[in-house]
């Protein structure tokens, strides 16, 4: 899924080019936002680390990949049991 660099939010795991690649960063925080470009601090480790994290840039109408949804601790959402199971 891919959305705009302008709605990208703290705890969003995005697909951006660190270390010389491309893959999966939790976003940090946001440091700037200019009528053209948005700044943004993520971590490519699941735990955040100062030495683990980069600074990406991205024009404010870029379409940015979701690496994937946040997880229940950081959305405040309690995990359900799979329908059709029983829960003992």
């Amino acid at each position: 899924m891919n959305i705009q660099a302008l709605d990208i939010k703290v705890g969003d795991c995005i697909v951006a080019y660190c270390k010389q690649k491309m893959q999966p960063c939790t976003v940090q925080r946001l440091l700037s936002s200019t009528q053209n470009n948005i700044t943004l601090k993520v971590s490519t480790s699941v735990i955040y680390r100062e030495s683990a994290s980069f600074v990406v840039q991205f024009h404010r109408e870029a379409l940015v990949e979701m690496a994937g949804l946040k997880s229940h601790s950081q959305t405040g959402q309690q995990s359900l049991p799979p329908q059709g199971h029983t829960h003992v």
